[in-house]
């Protein structure tokens, strides 16, 4: 059960301490798209979003969106934040994560995912062993398979609450 519990649950975005992971060593920031960054019924990056990328890249980071979503979902964030992009991820398997560990030759403890979903961010960053943050979803339109997911979520999500582990609603970093 340990493998769906995140080393750190802010709120949104918008609320994790950018500041605190670049202290802690990070240098890559592997960010969800759907739901995480932006909801499903955004097709381009608002100023906001841009806003926190320049931001964020300005810091030193290296940012990659990484997302179980089809290049054609990713493109238009990709070009206009102008961050890399892995796409279709198929997370929580972790050939993906691998693969950008060894591509940017990133070490575990250099790496973050930032992500709204249990099942598919925070068990696949824990299985790879690098740095998972939880964040809440921005809305509640999602796909048919991330609606199934977040039924097994709950139960997951009951079953940590139980062995006090996790709780939904309250932030921890």
């Amino acid at each position: 059960m340990e493998n769906y519990v995140p080393d750190l649950y802010v709120k949104s975005i918008y609320y994790v301490d950018y500041k605190k992971l670049k202290e802690r060593g990070i240098k890559c920031i592997l960010f969800d798209l759907d739901n995480t960054v932006a909801p499903l019924s955004i097709k381009k990056p608002t100023k906001k979003i841009k806003d926190l990328f320049i931001k964020l890249k300005d810091m030193g980071f290296k940012i990659i969106i990484f997302s179980n979503s089809p290049k054609s979902r990713l493109k238009p964030f990709k070009d206009e934040l102008e961050v890399d992009c892995a796409f279709s991820c198929k997370k929580p398997m972790r050939r993906k994560f691998d693969l950008i560990l060894k591509l940017y030759k990133f070490s575990v403890s250099e790496i973050v995912i930032i992500g709204d979903n249990i099942i598919t961010d925070v068990l696949g960053g824990n299985k790879v062993g690098i740095t998972t943050i939880l964040v809440n979803p921005i809305s509640a339109k999602e796909r048919f398979f991330t609606k199934i997911c977040r039924k097994y979520e709950a139960h997951i999500i009951n079953k940590l609450s139980k062995k006090e582990l996790f709780y939904r609603g309250k932030y921890y970093e």
